[in-house]
């Protein structure tokens, strides 16, 4: 499968992806999802044969990248489209100087696919807009 990621300033399309992904299949709360920090943030988006099918983004705090709202509509998941949107943000968060840590916060259900990509649980269980995460961190 042919795709690419780009980082991209249409936050629209992104905020479609994410309506799509976390408010319509997983019953994500708007208010939970819409937090504000869109603005400050570096947005990825994946795209096959120009149609967008994925997204994430990443916020700078300090020595942390913090990765977020990452999804991958469901018709395209299993394929490591999921897996590439992920590198590309550590590869984007690792040429930041200051950067040293990625952290994110992880659905429990998708902890080993994130410990597949080197990262490491650093905390409890806790809920994030009714659904069970675990923070996440890699060392960049």
């Amino acid at each position: 499968m042919n795709w690419t990621i780009t980082e991209t300033k249409d936050i629209d399309l992104c905020h479609a992806l994410r309506r799509s992904v976390f408010i319509e299949e997983q019953n994500v709360n708007e208010a939970d999802e819409v937090d504000g920090l869109d603005c400050d943030a570096l947005h990825f988006l994946a795209r096959v044969k120009d149609q967008p099918v994925g997204t994430a983004r990443l916020l700078f705090l300090g020595n942390i990248a913090k990765i977020g709202r990452v999804c991958v509509l469901k018709k395209m998941r299993g394929r490591g489209l999921g897996s590439a949107i992920i590198q590309s943000c550590l590869v984007a968060a690792g040429g930041q100087k200051s950067v040293e840590i990625a952290r994110l916060g992880a659905q429990v259900h998708a902890l080993n696919f994130y410990e597949k990509l080197g990262f490491k649980v650093v905390g409890p269980v806790y809920e994030d807009a009714g659904i069970p995460h675990r923070d996440m961190e890699c060392i960049l």
